[in-house]
């Protein structure tokens, strides 16, 4: 049996986590979002909420790169590293344990970055148009269409920042994946079929 470790990375609105969630279960393995988070604390003693919080904190890609160098969100310890750099060491250190540990499909966290050298991880992103992102999360969060659309933005903007920072790559650039879907255009369930459809040709 193949071992099969996905990474999902998508545009909030697109329904990534939901795809995600749906994929584990089909596949009878593990799926790590916020377990991942849990995980990442529990090993580390640090803070559910600073983890999670870490990615919206590079809103401004300068401000983040600036704090981050000079030790923000904390000083910085004896080892020069600041807490943001401390999250995401322990974060790779992780997601690295998890992939080994088997098969799991794993969303976000620049997941697809850290497992970029393994083999048996295929690497999807799924996006949609914004029209199709602000129906689903007006529908999914109860939210109004102008606050919608600005939220999407600013997480864009904070995802598209942690994730050049960190991984030194453009966030969706096509090239970092191995599948890219627009669920907005094909719809949730047809998104999931074609993933397990791509699982199940994949050379490795």
């Amino acid at each position: 049996m193949k071992k099969r470790i996905v990474t999902i990375s998508r545009t909030y609105g697109s329904g990534g986590r939901i795809i995600g969630q749906k994929l584990a279960e089909d596949m009878d393995v593990p799926f790590y979002d916020k377990a991942l988070i849990d995980r990442i604390a529990e090993e580390t003693g640090f803070s559910k909420d600073l983890i999670e919080n870490a990615e919206m904190r590079a809103k401004n890609s300068f401000l983040y790169t600036l704090a981050t160098s000079l030790g923000g969100n904390g000083d910085a310890g004896v080892d020069g590293l600041s807490l943001n750099d401390k999250f995401f060491l322990a974060q790779v250190n992780v997601i690295r344990q998890i992939a080994e540990e088997g098969p799991c499909v794993i969303v976000g966290r620049c997941a697809d970055y850290i497992l970029r050298d393994m083999n048996e991880a295929s690497k999807i992103f799924i996006c949609a148009e914004m029209h199709n992102r602000i129906q689903r999360a007006v529908q999914e969060y109860g939210m109004d269409e102008t606050t919608v659309e600005n939220e999407i933005k600013k997480i864009d903007k904070a995802r598209t920042n942690y994730y050049a920072y960190h991984t030194g790559r453009k966030w969706g650039d096509v090239l970092n994946y191995h599948l890219t879907l627009d669920s907005g255009y094909i719809g949730l369930e047809d998104t999931i079929a074609v993933i397990e459809e791509f699982l199940e040709r994949r050379k490795y």
